[in-house]
């Protein structure tokens, strides 16, 4: 049995101004500080001697390993996105960037923000436009009817506000 994994999808190549400025600093912060950290204990641990038996070296080979590929990627990714700052013609329907509340069949308010699949943050409530519940809200306006099939069964939900930052 091969290890083989396919590729990931990317995704959506679409990004907010604020996660692309998170990107570009995460890039910046491995490039410029993390790299030469490490480089540098690595080039300490090798001139310690045999090097077949020095975990410091192996461990500083391997995080230099990590790092250049976090690098590669966030490159090629950066090149590939379209930061969309610009408010949509019409800001009373959802589209990409907007903050929206929900409210449940019970009552219950969830107020979510449809970004690129780069800066999918549930805890920030930051929600990727590829995922279901994104799609469906796409082009609703206020008080539209929402359904969406989930694990636990279908979920309806009411758009009740719509903003864009």
């Amino acid at each position: 049995m091969s290890r083989y994994r396919p590729p990931r999808t990317a995704g959506t190549p679409l990004i907010t101004p604020e996660g692309e400025a998170r990107l570009r600093a995460e890039l910046h912060e491995l490039w410029h500080v993390r790299r030469p950290q490490v480089t540098q204990a690595v080039s300490e641990a090798a001139a310690l001697g045999d090097r077949s038996e020095n975990a410091e070296y192996i461990y500083g080979k391997k995080m230099l390993r990590e790092i250049d590929s976090r690098v590669r990627f966030l490159t090629k990714r950066l090149e590939k996105l379209k930061a969309v700052s610009e408010r949509p013609s019409d800001p009373n329907k959802v589209y990409f960037g907007a903050w929206v509340t929900l409210e449940d069949e019970g009552g219950q308010e969830a107020r979510y923000r449809i970004v690129g699949p780069d800066e999918l943050d549930l805890k920030q409530n930051l929600i990727s436009i590829d995922s279901p519940l994104a799609r469906a809200l796409v082009g609703k306006a206020l008080d539209a009817e929402v359904r969406v099939a989930t694990p636990t069964g279908e979920k309806c939900w009411y758009v009740v506000q719509i903003d864009y930052p």
